[in-house]
């Protein structure tokens, strides 16, 4: 197999979900399990523009949920590949709530997905490299691998 030299892109993913009645708890806040849907979502696609390939989840650190989504609330949800191994996309999420009368993020939930491409067969296969050249993404390269490193 000829493993691909350059990513097929860096830019970040972005999706943009409601909170709907069915997603909150009986305090009218987003279920912490939705959030974390959401974000592993969009850490699988945007592994996926990144390499081309399938991708599914094999670990997540700790996440940190910083203040509660509202039922009504927009939630946006950024993921940018900010880690690789031969074979492992490390994803730096983070999800914002907006609400409907200012459209300012406020970050609610931030952490690292780590996502293995497969092939047909469910078989780990090759992904391009990511080579951090900002301070920003050196920074994030490191958190990353420290995640990484303390799941064992």
């Amino acid at each position: 197999m000829i493993v691909m030299s350059e990513p097929h892109s860096l830019e970040p993913v972005v999706l943009l979900n409601e909170v709907f009645p069915g997603d909150t708890n009986s305090m009218d806040t987003l279920y912490g399990g939705r959030l974390m849907s959401i974000m592993d979502t969009a850490a699988g696609m945007v592994s996926s523009k990144f390499a081309h390939k399938e991708f599914v989840t094999v670990s997540v650190d700790a996440l940190k949920f910083r203040r509660p989504a509202y039922q009504g609330d927009i939630i946006r949800t950024t993921s940018k590949v900010v880690w690789t191994s031969p074979r492992t996309a490390g994803v730096h999420v983070i999800s914002c709530r907006l609400s409907r009368s200012e459209w300012e993020g406020e970050e609610i939930c931030s952490g690292f997905f780590f996502m293995v491409a497969v092939d047909s067969e469910m078989r780990p296969s090759s992904i391009p490299q990511f080579s951090p050249t900002t301070e920003e993404e050196k920074e994030l390269w490191e958190m990353a691998n420290n995640a990484r490193d303390a799941m064992g």
